[in-house]
């Protein structure tokens, strides 16, 4: 079995039971497998697949990039549970929409590709044996509506669009649990009182009480227990009240930052009628993000980002990272280039690669896969995936800003569509109603509406010899007027009616430069030939980016090659390009200390 690790870090039972390894797998491209004969019938599944690797990775054991819209997944399974337990199945992700079926009986139809969920399975589990498990997986590679971010939907990946994904792509699990238990906590750091305010949520609403535990670095912070009859525990925790460094709390000592990635461990223990019901591990960053003054502050503090885009592809696996290791890998190589984060691209990522930027220390700007075209389904579907979205990740200190949308995709008129305008302007105000600890973009790249930061794109730096692109380039970037009156693409920054508003400016896509290690067609935004050159290309566009007077943060394209795109710091196997020294020298190198 691949894929271990416990799949959900932020909310952890000691007890649980991995469904990951090999399930039996049918194409259904007639569409016949839920007729009576078919549904819960070993026979009708002709292949084997290795969950949760979608069917066109290589890992999946088939690896084939034909279309298929439907598919089905079939295993057995063994729990063992009390008349006064339940058992929870939970799915990371399938993409993009499931029907769950438990001994042949309809459970539960989720629509969302890269949002996880779970379903209370008791009443639907035979009282001995085996208990047997399907999975329908619908996921239409012609429906422009829907949402796919950089998945094509033609049989090859062609451009800036890669493999298609059908399917389970993250961990399935089983949980057993008392028949009164804790479905979430939500905790929300207060840096400048010493606060964190905590809200969790029991399945059901009746008298229980909650113990809290909160540990940092080992040592007890805080302890207490909250009596409460509703559903909900919401309550707050002066977290130094009496302890000896509550003076210094400010310090980068105890916040969360990429350079000192500190965390606070929490026990939540729910006891129902004096009995213990449930207990969950999870941890939080004291962490504070805003935009003022033309930059962005970090703990209060002036911070400057230095970002990498991020597509969340690996050879073997395309969207699931082959192991955990492969998440830790990506942060460490980053951080030893001198980036100080990423920004997930087109992709809502992983849990597991979230938890390991909390530890790690690194800033993510968290995404949504897009739709190509605008239209009622289209805005359904976004609204629906980003409420899951939140819900999962907000917990993540590293998590720092939201982008719903990027670059006009599924919103093609924005710039002059007063209805597309409302969308976007809807969709920030929506987002900072679930979630008021981060930023929100607009519309990442051009034809921004209302948003924290605004946040441009650019790739005209020009190859070496074409000295006026590269010095319209540099120009374009050396002042705030200059970057909002000079856009790169036939877009403006702002859409029509909108206007800069002196937020933070950062240059959100550049540089792209193609180098190719594989000896196959690849492409790049400019093109070099040898590690001497690619260092020399990559000095060139910095110093362009460092001389701003107006910017204050960088997300360079990208860290990996991706399939044909050959335009990463790293080739698509994690192969170096070059010395990560000599990138961080780079990296590490003089930018302006304030915008003008």
């Amino acid at each position: 079995m691949k894929r271990k690790e416990y799949p959900r870090p932020q909310f952890v039972r000691e007890n649980w039971i991995n469904l990951n390894g090999e399930w039996s797998f049918k194409f259904d491209d007639e569409n016949v497998g839920e007729q009576s004969e078919n549904l819960n019938n070993p026979r009708f599944f002709d292949r084997k697949i290795e969950v949760p690797f979608v069917y066109q990775s290589k890992q999946s054991s088939i690896e084939e990039r034909s279309s298929h819209d439907i598919v089905w997944y079939f295993r057995t399974f063994s729990v063992d549970y009390s008349k006064s337990e339940r058992v929870i199945l939970h799915f990371g992700a399938v993409d993009y929409e499931a029907d769950i079926f438990i001994n042949g009986q309809h459970v539960l139809n989720h629509k969302g590709g890269h949002t996880s969920f779970e379903v209370d399975v008791t009443n639907h589990l035979k009282t001995k044996g085996e208990q047997t498990l399907s999975v329908r997986a619908k996921d239409r590679h012609d429906n422009e509506s829907q949402p796919r971010g950089k998945q094509s939907w033609e049989e090859e990946s062609d451009g800036i669009w890669y493999s298609n994904s059908t399917g389970i792509w993250q961990t399935v699990w089983l949980e057993v649990v008392n028949r009164t238990y804790l479905k979430s906590v939500k905790f929300t750091p207060k840096i400048d009182t010493g606060l964190v305010e905590i809200e969790a949520k029991q399945n059901i609403q009746q008298p229980t009480s909650l113990d809290y535990l909160i540990l940092y670095k080992g040592e007890k912070i805080a302890q207490g227990k909250i009596e409460n009859s509703e559903e909900r525990f919401h309550f707050e925790v002066d977290l130094f009240q009496e302890h000896i460094f509550r003076s210094n709390f400010h310090h980068d000592g105890y916040c969360w930052t990429p350079e000192n990635p500190n965390l606070f461990e929490v026990e939540l223990t729910l006891s129902d009628d004096g009995e213990r019901a449930d207990k969950v591990k999870s941890y939080f960053g004291m962490r504070k993000i805003e935009q003022k003054n033309g930059m962005i502050y970090l703990n209060n503090k002036p911070y400057y980002q230095k970002l990498v885009l991020d597509q969340g592809y690996w050879p073997e696996g395309l969207l699931t990272a082959p192991t955990d290791e492969d998440y830790k890998l990506d942060i460490k190589i980053s951080k030893q280039m001198g980036f100080n984060g990423c920004r997930k691209h087109q992709k809502t990522e992983d849990p597991r690669f979230l938890y390991w930027a909390d530890k790690l220390g690194y800033l993510v700007w968290g995404e949504c896969a897009a739709a190509v075209v605008y239209n009622s389904n289209s805005v359904a579907s976004l609204l629906s995936e980003w409420v899951e979205i939140i819900e999962r990740d907000y917990n993540h200190p590293s998590i720092v800003t939201w982008v719903p949308l990027n670059e006009s995709w599924g919103v093609p008129n924005i710039s002059f569509d007063r209805r597309q305008q409302h969308f976007s302007q809807s969709l920030y105000h929506f987002i900072h109603s679930l979630d008021s600890t981060r930023l929100v973009v607009g519309n990442d790249g051009w034809a921004m509406t209302e948003t924290d930061i605004c946040s441009i794109h650019n790739y005209g730096h020009g190859q070496k010899e074409e000295l006026q692109k590269y010095n319209y380039f540099k120009e374009t970037l050396s002042t705030r007027e200059n970057l909002i009156r000079r856009p790169s693409a036939p877009w403006p920054i702002f859409a029509e009616g909108f206007k800069y508003q002196n937020q933070a400016i950062l240059l959100t896509e550049f540089g792209g430069i193609g180098y190719d290690m594989s000896g196959e067609n690849g492409w790049g935004y400019t093109s070099v030939s040898n590690e001497q050159e690619f260092l020399d290309e990559y000095q060139r566009i910095m110093e362009a980016v460092y001389a701003s007077r107006g910017l204050w943060g960088f997300c360079y394209t990208q860290i990996t090659d991706v399939e044909q795109e050959i335009n990463g710091l790293l080739t698509y196997d994690r192969k170096l390009k070059c010395d990560l020294e000599k990138i961080k020298k780079i990296n590490d190198g003089f930018h302006v200390t304030s915008v003008e």
